[in-house]
Parts: C-alpha cells; sequence; structure tokens
C-alpha cells in the first residue's frame, strides 16, 4: 500500500460497502432468525444459553432471549444500518460514529454467538471482525487512521491466502485442476449461469483453477506493496470476486471480501473516480489516536494463531479463538464434492405411509428440486436453512439432530418455518407423515429438457408421525429422536 496520500474517500466507500452489508445480514436476520433459533425455532438460542458461559458465548440475549427482544435487537441493527449506509453517522462527529459502529458490531456479534450452526459461516466472523475495526476508523471531519487501513488489509490477506493455503492441503483435485469439473454443479446454492460454467470445455475448468490459485496465493502479498502494484492487486481480486458471484451464490462472502479490498485504493486514485469536497484534518484527535493505538496492539497479539495456523499443516478453516472474534483465520472449498445429493422431504395425508399413499413434496427457496425449476439468483442474501439442507445430504440424519426438529415443526403446521419454503403442499392442515429420500442430481446435458436430472439412492428419514397410529400408543416421532 502507498501511504503518501490520504484516505478520507476511501474510508468513505469503505463505510459505506460495510454499512450495506450489515443491512443485509440484519433483513436476512429479521426474517430467518426466529424460525431458526426462536423460541419455537429449530435450534432455541434460549435451550442453548443454558448450555453455555457468557464468557463463551458473550451476547446481548444473556438480557433477555424472548422473541419481542431479539425481533426489537434485529430491527435496531437495521436502524443503524440505514444510519451507517446514508452517511449520517458520519455527520455527526467522532463520538456518534464510533458508538453507531459498535453497536453494530454488539448486535451483530450476539446473533452469531448464539446461532449456532445456521450462523457458523466464515462470512459471519468476517463481518464480526471488520465491524470491529470499523469502530475506530472516525468520522467525516477527522482524519482517517492509516493504520486501520492496514489492519483492514490484513484481514483480506487472511480471508484470501487462507483460502488458496486450505486448498493446496485439502483436495488434491485443487492441484490436478480438476475442481472446477465438479464444482459448479455441486456448490451449495447455483444460478442459472452454473449450468453454463458446468458445460465449459476442462481446459477451461483448469484455467479457472489457475487462476484462483494466482489469485489467492500471488496476489495477496502485493496488497501491501506500493502503488500501483497495490491497485492492480486489489483490482484483481475484485474482478476474482464478480466472476464467484456470477457463478453462484456465496450469501455477502464474495460482497465482503469486495469491501476489503477498497484499502488498496487511496485518495489519489479514487480522487479521480469520485469528485466529494471535504477538507481533509491535519491529525487524529488524542483520544481517536489512543483508541487506535490499543485496536493495534490487541490485534497484533490475536493475530499469533490465526498467522500460524496458515502456515500450519492442520490449517484449521473458518475458526475463531475466542469469543468476540476479533482476529479470525478464513478459507472456502478446501473440499469439492464429486457428486451432488440433496435430501428430499415428502409429506402424505393418508391415513397410513404404506405403497398407495400420496406423498408430495416441499420445495426449498434456493436448492435443487424440482428438477424443471431455473436454479435461483438470490446473493448476497442466505437462505441459511437450505444450506444446511446442503451440508446434511452428505451424512446420515444422525449427525444433524436439527433436521427431526424441522420434521416435527412441518407435522406441526409451524407457520415460521413454512414461510422458509418456497411453497406448502398442504396448505389446508399438516400431513399426517414425514418421510425424506435422498437423490443424486446431475445437471441436464446440452439439449436435454429441464435443469436437472435425479436418481432415487436411499431412504434418508423413514415415515414419522406426530403420534403413531392407534389410540394409546407414544408419539412415534418422539420416539425416534429418542434413539438417536
Amino acid at each position: 500500500m502507498h501511504f503518501a496520500t490520504e484516505f478520507w474517500l476511501t474510508r468513505l466507500c469503505f463505510q459505506r460497502a460495510l454499512g450495506f452489508i450489515y443491512l443485509i445480514a440484519f433483513l436476512i436476520a429479521v426474517n430467518q432468525f426466529i424460525p431458526l433459533l426462536g423460541k419455537r425455532g429449530l435450534q432455541p438460542a434460549r435451550r442453548f444459553l443454558r448450555l453455555v458461559r457468557f464468557r463463551n458465548a458473550p451476547s446481548l440475549f444473556w438480557i433477555d432471549c424472548s422473541d419481542h427482544f431479539i425481533a426489537a435487537t434485529i430491527w435496531a441493527g437495521i436502524a443503524l444500518s440505514v444510519f451507517a449506509l446514508s452517511g449520517l453517522s458520519e455527520s455527526f462527529g467522532l463520538a456518534v460514529s464510533m458508538c453507531t459502529w459498535a453497536l453494530l458490531w454488539i448486535i451483530y456479534l450476539s446473533l452469531v454467538n448464539v446461532g449456532q450452526i445456521f450462523y457458523g459461516f466464515g462470512w459471519e466472523t468476517m463481518l464480526c471482525e471488520t465491524g470491529f475495526l470499523a469502530i475506530f476508523l472516525g468520522s467525516s471531519d477527522t482524519r482517517a487512521p492509516v493504520i486501520v487501513m492496514w489492519l483492514i488489509v490484513w484481514v483480506l490477506f487472511r480471508t484470501m491466502f487462507g483460502a488458496g493455503m486450505i486448498k493446496l492441503r485439502a483436495d488434491p483435485c485443487w492441484r490436478d485442476l480438476t475442481c472446477l469439473f465438479y464444482h459448479y454443479e455441486t456448490q451449495p446454492l447455483p444460478n442459472p449461469l452454473s449450468w453454463y460454467l458446468h458445460h465449459s470445455p476442462p481446459w477451461a475448468h483448469k484455467v479457472g483453477v489457475l487462476f484462483t490459485h494466482f489469485t489467492q496465493l500471488i496476489i495477496p502479498w502485493f496488497y501491501f506493496a506500493p502503488a500501483p502494484l497495490c491497485y492492480w492487486a486489489g483490482g484483481v481480486t475484485i474482478l476474482f470476486q464478480i466472476a464467484l458471484i456470477l457463478s453462484g451464490n456465496l450469501s455477502w462472502l464474495n460482497y465482503i471480501t469486495i469491501a476489503l479490498c477498497i484499502p488498496c485504493f487511496d485518495d489519489r486514485l479514487l480522487g479521480r473516480l469520485i469528485s466529494v469536497p471535504h477538507l481533509v484534518p491535519v491529525q487524529m484527535n488524542m483520544t481517536h489516536a489512543i483508541a487506535v493505538g490499543a485496536l493495534t496492539v490487541v490485534v497484533l497479539i490475536l493475530s499469533w494463531r490465526p498467522a500460524r495456523n496458515m502456515f500450519s499443516r492442520r490449517q484449521l478453516m473458518n475458526a475463531s479463538f475466542e469469543p468476540l472474534h476479533l482476529v479470525n483465520t478464513y478459507g472456502a472449498f478446501g473440499a469439492v464434492t464429486r457428486e451432488r445429493l440433496e435430501v428430499v422431504i415428502k409429506g402424505t395425508d393418508a391415513e397410513f405411509p404404506n405403497a398407495s399413499a400420496a406423498w408430495r413434496e416441499y420445495e426449498f427457496k434456493g436448492k435443487p428440486g424440482d428438477v424443471n425449476r431455473r436454479p435461483c439468483i438470490v446473493s448476497p442474501y442466505h437462505w441459511r436453512l437450505d444450506w444446511q439442507m446442503w451440508f446434511a445430504a452428505m451424512s446420515p440424519p444422525e449427525c444433524h439432530p436439527w433436521i427431526f426438529a424441522l420434521v416435527q415443526k412441518l407435522l406441526e403446521g409451524e407457520k415460521r418455518i413454512l414461510r422458509l419454503f418456497a411453497r406448502n403442499p398442504f396448505p389446508s392442515r399438516p400431513p399426517k407423515f414425514i418421510r425424506a429420500d435422498w437423490y443424486r442430481y446431475q445437471y441436464t446435458k446440452p439439449g436435454e429438457r429441464g435443469w436437472w436430472s435425479r436418481t432415487f439412492v436411499s431412504e434418508y428419514l423413514p415415515p414419522m408421525a406426530l403420534r403413531a397410529p392407534g389410540e394409546g400408543q407414544e408419539p412415534a416421532f418422539l420416539k425416534q429422536r429418542e434413539n438417536i
């Protein structure tokens, strides 16, 4: 990075980008957090907090874990996100700016720390870490702290280089350049372009893997180089992230990575693209300087384990080493699955789940189901249940206890859960039985009808009911869960 110029415009662009990502994250939470983690959710946060200590999962929800308090907290996050995105948070001075970004960080950290598997993705901790650094960037009437720009670039380096290193270690297909033969078909939520990319010639797939290695293993070292090398490094990384956005739905992972690239560009470059009249203060005030100095010391101390992890033979992917998620280790798609398995949930209102029963399928909003339905375009939005169903299809249901809670909610006709599906095949009353089957999905070939073809593999869950047929028998569904 070249620090002979100012970063006033850089800070402005970065804060607006991060405000947008916060807004998306809270909009996802307002639609999905309570159905998944509320009082009647699949993994209630209230129950989770009984099993952990505050120091291991600091969260506002230790104060109150009711659905009303959770919803109010999320809506507060939305309001603060709009406040930051509009730039109003920077118009009232340093104190208001720092408080705004601090509250955003506290609220989102509170969601992540009780979110369990539904908030266990790398971009969640990326937002927590980046959001914490944003607290110290200052307001529009203060000098942009250069050291905080360095710390943001350090997050970018760990994101990209960590992803590159885990690929070299975890799966041989990244070394023999064949991973993209499978990735477009087997990724969590393909989009329409994924079908066309999957049918690209083999040489194009291999070039794509080589470009991935170049961008994740070579380019990151130039983030710290003088201009114009850091400009080129940031530009190549943004180009790579745009390619990933076009090829699939990875929530806001690519968007926050693009935001992290912004500090690679200083005002000398951005001033050619953006015209915003402003005056740059001569120096930071004493309070701001002390806060930035303390931040630097904390980050340097906490960086030891993540830095060591990147070069470790037993590299962890997307791991936090302390509950505040201040400095983390990142990575994506260290392993690529070779075939796409899907769990298809079905229900019937027949009296008995025998061969004559008519089964109707539940359709998810994002993941493949109906073979003729076009793949979705959803990023930067994130369908959390769809992603977990992708993981669930990789192993037996015993490895995913929450799926039994999902079946129970469907049998009960829980409206909040049903809103997470594309359609409810039982609009009048809940089904009497639910089952789930394993299917192998493959893209259709050019010239064939539809987007997918599928083949039955085996039964995933046997037919389950809230109560076994016949009077006086214990609940069959509850008995099934107790045996696991």
